[in-house]
């Protein structure tokens, strides 16, 4: 592992932040009676690998593109399911943005605005063999998709 800024890790950040800033302003209806009811356990998981990750991606020089080898491949992958992650959001802000649209699967991925950026995470602590990432990946993705499993399955009673 490498100390040093990573621009891979900022554009990643952009991709991630930017559709949630959006998100903000364009919630679906009801989500608050939702947000009231989250698992604080899950809620301390997410917070804290939100912010280890945030941190992470950016001092770790290690994330960013390396020669030309086969480690390239856990990249793309990263890179293919975040312009995933992206599409959910063009499709969410295209729909009613309804709790169901919120909480919708994208190409059999459950939940995908939780759990395709969770993956993100974990295959680029993959590419950038950063046990550091990978470690706050699984605490983000244990608060994360476990909170927005417990919110979908409220919808779908």
């Amino acid at each position: 592992m490498h100390f040093g800024f990573s621009y891979v890790g900022l554009i990643f950040l952009v991709m991630l932040f930017v559709p949630n800033i959006i998100w903000a302003k364009h919630q679906p209806q009801g989500y608050d009676q939702y947000a009231k009811n989250e698992n604080k356990v899950l809620l301390a998981f997410e917070r804290a690998g939100e912010v280890l990750v945030t941190a992470l991606v950016l001092i770790f020089s290690d994330f960013n593109v390396q020669g030309f080898g086969s480690r390239l491949i856990w990249l793309a992958a990263a890179l293919i399911l975040m312009i995933m992650y992206e599409v959910f959001w063009i499709r969410y802000f295209k729909s009613e943005m309804t709790m169901k649209d919120f909480y919708s699967s994208l190409l059999g991925i459950p939940v995908a605005g939780a759990t395709l950026p969770v993956i993100v995470v974990l295959l680029l602590a993959i590419y950038g063999r950063n046990p550091l990432l990978f470690a706050a990946g699984i605490i983000l993705g244990i608060g994360h998709v476990g909170i927005h499993l417990q919110h979908r399955r409220e919808v779908y009673k």
